[in-house]
């Protein structure tokens, strides 16, 4: 019998071929931590913390237990806070997107603060500009806005910026996705994120593109005002050692951490370069299979990731929207092709945010993204033939 040919499989990440050349590396930082027996913050979360502040050009960056925690962080230290006890008239409004990570909406809820959503760009899939605009006629109590940088396209922060002057707005940016991204203004001064608002939260979560190994987050700011309160706020509120000044939390990031942190800081740019390519490679394939659609809706081919020109993209996801999405995933998975989608339920209707008295159809951009986004596997050191058996996969599926 004539040989049958075996698909290839396509991992969505493949984290063992980013560890097996800095394995010696990151063995001997992690013995460096258990001979200083640091664990919890010390000279390797310093070290990181530096070195991080130094490559996004920030004043500060300040080490926590999770990208979660740093969202928290940011809000609590830049003002956009309220106690337990606080009445909900005196509860800072906070804005953001629907289509995001839960974490998005529930640290607003753990700062205390009200979320109010807006809906997104169906190019982008950030935070519309005019439906910002429509949030605030609705609500004009908004004091802060909490951008999203999604798989990692900074937000257009041209408006934002101009926005935040006319009404007096905080801005955190959600930069878990994004390190690395920068934004060029129309003056044509080009900044990195996390050096945008007044705090931005980045999460160092095992998938994102700078990675720990377990979670670990962090906060950078240019504010000495906020970064002193982000140090005391994630040690339960102490600035000295015992003597509580509010009510903080146990957000610390492990010397553990900051020692692998350290290690892959170095290796981040050529890390995002390769991304780079490996989305003008997928570019390319669709292109030549003859699949692509200008969108923003798919009908029979795909619609590839928009380029904001003004956004310096680091690729944390490559997101295709495609016509019965959730066929095409299965379809994917029977040939062991892994895909993601990011995200399946737009925030306002997942069951535990019910009470911020949204509904279907409030957002019709994010609820119909939701229907049709799949990500596909990126990874730096993905091959030109596993992106070939990607591509070759999903016009099989359309034909």
């Amino acid at each position: 019998m004539p040989a049958v040919a075996v698909p290839l499989p396509v991992p969505m990440l493949d984290l063992a071929r980013q560890y097996a050349p800095l394995r010696v590396e990151l063995m001997e930082a992690l013995g460096g931590v258990l001979d200083s027996r640091q664990f919890i913050l010390g000279d390797a979360v310093a070290g990181f913390e530096k070195q991080a502040a130094a490559q996004l050009g920030v004043a500060h960056a300040v080490g926590c237990a999770s990208g979660t925690d740093a969202l928290w962080l940011a809000l609590a230290a830049a003002g956009l806070s309220a106690g337990p006890d606080a009445e909900a008239k005196t509860r800072p409004v906070v804005l953001t997107t629907p289509f995001s990570f839960f974490a998005s909406v529930s640290s607003i809820l753990r700062a205390g603060a009200q979320p109010a959503l807006a809906d997104i760009d169906p190019r982008t899939f950030n935070l519309a500009p005019k439906a910002v605009e429509e949030a605030f006629e609705s609500n004009p109590e908004i004091r802060g806005i909490l951008p999203v940088h999604l798989y990692g396209q900074t937000a257009d922060w041209d408006f934002f910026s101009r926005i935040a002057k006319e009404r007096y707005l905080i801005l955190i940016e959600d930069a878990a996705q994004a390190w690395g991204a920068k934004w060029k203004f129309a003056s044509g001064e080009t900044m990195p994120v996390g050096a945008l608002g007044s705090a931005a939260a980045f999460s160092f979560y095992p998938t994102k593109n700078l990675s720990a190994a377990g979670d670990a987050g962090m906060v950078s700011t240019m504010s000495d005002e906020i970064a002193e309160r982000l140090r005391m706020l994630r040690q339960h509120g102490m600035r000295r050692r015992y003597h509580h000044d509010e009510l903080g939390w146990n957000a610390r990031m492990d010397g553990f951490q900051g020692a692998v942190l350290s290690v892959k800081l170095k290796h981040i740019d050529r890390w995002s370069a390769a991304r780079a390519g490996v989305a003008a490679l997928y570019d390319k394939l669709f292109a030549a299979a003859g699949l692509i659609e200008a969108g923003p809706y798919p009908e029979r081919g795909v619609v590839l990731p928009f380029r904001d020109t003004r956004a310096t993209h680091v690729w944390h996801q490559y997101v295709i929207r495609a016509p019965r999405r959730d066929d095409l995933r299965t379809f994917l998975s029977e040939r062991k092709i892994g895909s993601e989608i990011y995200y399946p339920i737009p925030l306002h209707l997942l069951d535990a945010l019910t009470s911020l008295g949204y509904k279907s159809g409030d957002f019709p951009e994010a609820e119909r993204a939701a229907a049709e986004v799949l990500a596909l596997p990126i990874f730096p050191e993905i091959t030109e033939e596993e992106q070939k058996t990607v591509v070759n996969a999903i016009a099989e599926f359309l034909s």
